[in-house]
């Protein structure tokens, strides 16, 4: 597995750079007090203040220093090291006492003791992990007894069409996964389409949602809720979706699951 890994680190090191200069992003409205978090997550949360709270795949870090603005003591985990050394500047730049550890989820026992009151991952993270069974043991080992465990993601079912046809939805890609990963070659990306990159190269893995949930409760967990959403946070899913006043985008003329959520406990 190194090697898609490999690969897609240098991707998404290359786009740290793209996605802080993006309005998808907005580092200036962030850095002013702007929170990055949506309704699904802080619903389902909560009040954090107070509680540990540990973010998988954090990215440059905005939903975690939000967590900590609410009151939370966090920690961010990301694979990209040009990710976290954003995630720290903009940690010292907006006061929030934050923490950020650069490395595999899956090595995270590697450079991180303790436990949890809440674990927590978001939008477009499953699809960078080969292995649930191993994520969900990682999510189990680091929630505390009577912790949550939150994730709010893209709909699997939505990734078998293809994200480019103008007008309808046309199946393109496998709802299971093969042996081995998919592969892309794009320029740009969710936060800038228009970019020009260097790595254009990514590997992704499909994970059905039964996948997910199996693998969470196998480590341990009870499942206490589990959301499907007509409405995502990612108006580029599909070509023809249209943004909402409520900031999320829907698919005009189809009523199909969007996102989806899974709250769990241990």
């Amino acid at each position: 597995m190194e090697k898609y890994y490999d690969v897609n680190k240098r991707r998404w090191n290359e786009l740290v750079d793209i996605h802080a200069k993006s309005d998808e992003y907005d580092l200036d409205g962030f850095i002013s007090g702007k929170n990055s978090l949506h309704s699904i997550e802080l619903e389902a949360l909560g009040d954090v203040s107070g509680k540990s709270l540990l973010h998988l795949q954090c990215h440059f870090g905005l939903d975690t220093l939000s967590w900590g603005r609410l009151g939370a003591r966090v920690t961010g985990v990301d694979f990209s090291d040009t990710a976290i050394e954003l995630a720290r500047s903009l940690a010292a730049r907006t006061g929030v006492n934050a923490d950020f550890i650069c490395g595999n989820v899956y090595d995270l026992p590697k450079h991180l003791d303790g436990e949890f009151d809440v674990v927590f991952t978001s939008y477009g993270a499953l699809c960078w992990l080969h292995n649930m069974e191993a994520w969900a043991e990682i999510v189990a080992r680091y929630l505390r007894p009577g912790g949550t465990f939150f994730i709010a993601e893209f709909h699997p079912f939505m990734w078998v069409f293809d994200d480019e046809w103008p007008s309808e939805l046309r199946v393109k890609y496998r709802y299971w996964q093969g042996e081995e990963p998919d592969y892309y070659e794009a320029d740009g990306s969710y936060a800038d389409p228009e970019a020009k990159v260097v790595n254009r190269s990514s590997y992704e893995w499909a994970h059905p949602m039964s996948e997910v949930v199996n693998a969470l409760i196998g480590a341990g967990l009870t499942i206490r809720g589990l959301g499907e959403y007509p409405f995502s946070v990612d108006g580029t899913q599909i070509a023809f979706m249209e943004p909402g006043e409520d900031g999320y985008s829907r698919l005009p003329g189809y009523d199909l699951p969007l996102m989806y959520s899974i709250k769990a406990t241990k």
